[in-house]
């Protein structure tokens, strides 16, 4: 891409006002992403305050919307076949929301070999080893919990529901199972 109009796209950009949604400023809950003012008094809309409201005026050059501020295409991969087709040159990927770690992972190993870049993961060797470790230590404590929860069965299973009972109870019980041998029949 033209190497001006990327400089003309990143000054610009950072000139702009930062859009916060309407009194996202006072409360916790409202989160800071831009929303449109749509109430029938709200004071943004009707433009007394001082906040930013999205025009198009604040956009970018019309030739360079969906590119990346690198200079690189957009292209949003779900699959093997998409990453194949991609120019490291001219196109960078982003890594569909919807993957899984573990073909995230594939894609990733295979993109460090064809040497394309990711745009929405900066390092990815150490996102990976990263997320790696999480795993192995989500493991261990897996394992740990298993182990406690054996010892604490095992325990139970010494403690039988005999030794409970009372001395009276063992003899009623007892009792019902010579019962039960007589009136069963052959």
């Amino acid at each position: 891409m033209n190497q001006k109009l990327l400089d003309f796209k990143n000054k610009k950009k950072a000139k702009n006002p930062k859009f916060m949604r309407q009194d996202s400023y006072k409360k916790k809950k409202i989160t800071k992403v831009w929303r449109k003012p749509r109430g029938w008094d709200s004071k943004q809309r009707k433009r007394m305050q001082r906040q930013a409201i999205v025009e198009p005026g604040y956009g970018s050059p019309a030739s360079l919307r969906g590119i990346h501020k690198s200079g690189l295409e957009i292209v949003k991969v779900s699959t093997f076949d998409q990453l194949k087709e991609i120019d490291p040159k001219v196109q960078g990927i982003i890594l569909s929301g919807k993957l899984g770690f573990k073909k995230k992972a594939l894609f990733m190993n295979e993109a460090i070999k064809l040497k394309i870049r990711m745009l929405n993961i900066k390092k990815p060797e150490e996102y990976l080893k990263k997320k790696e470790d999480a795993k192995e230590e989500l493991k261990r404590l897996k394992e740990k919990r298993s182990e406690k929860q054996k010892k604490v069965t095992e325990k139970e299973e010494k403690e039988s529901i005999e030794d409970k009972l009372s001395d009276e109870e063992k003899k009623k019980l007892e009792k019902k199972e010579i019962d039960r041998l007589l009136t069963k029949k052959f």
